[in-house]
């Protein structure tokens, strides 16, 4: 779990990046979850797009997704979620 310091800085770190990952209107695919994986291994940190047009659903398929992953879900803005998940090997960040 993610303090709330920690998810600020997540944020902030997030910003400049791009969505890496896309989640259409049906549901968390396992190609989703696959890429995700992939990326997350790569970067650490990602940006996911989630087409779903309420709130409430896209938190429950951002939810899904890191659960899917292993990831922690820093934040949700719109039609982005944030996940995160430590590289057990060189972690390329720290938390504070």
């Amino acid at each position: 779990m993610l303090t709330a310091k920690q998810r600020q800085y997540l944020k902030g770190l997030a910003h400049e990046l791009s969505p890496v990952v896309r989640v259409g209107k049906g549901r968390v695919s396992d190609s989703v979850i696959a890429e995700a994986k992939v990326s997350l291994a790569a970067h650490e940190l990602i940006k996911v797009r989630i087409d779903a047009e309420e709130s409430a659903a896209r938190r429950i398929l951002a939810e899904e997704l890191a659960a899917a992953t292993d990831a922690d879900l820093a934040a949700i803005i719109g039609k982005t979620a944030i996940l995160y998940r430590r590289r057990d090997e060189k972690p390329a960040i720290k938390l504070p």
